[in-house]
């Protein structure tokens, strides 16, 4: 059915509904990928933390057992 039809039959203006359409389209294109790519950000930033605090742990641990083994 043409636009103007819908609008009408609605009650609204025919420019309301292509607006509202256009906004439908925009939400529908990118809320989809956008928000998959934030959950994987959120999960690689804690995949990252997790990794750093690892790290350190062995970064710790490497000069530990150097103190012991080599004594000055």
């Amino acid at each position: 059915a043409p636009l103007a039809q819908i609008a009408k039959d609605f009650g609204l203006s025919v420019t309301t509904l292509k607006r509202w359409i256009a906004i439908a389209d925009r939400k529908e294109s990118g809320a989809g990928p956008a928000a998959t790519e934030s959950a994987e950000m959120r999960e690689l930033k804690k995949r990252n933390r997790l990794l750093e605090q690892e790290n350190e742990i062995l970064r710790r641990a490497a000069a530990y057992l150097a103190r012991d083994i080599n004594p000055k």
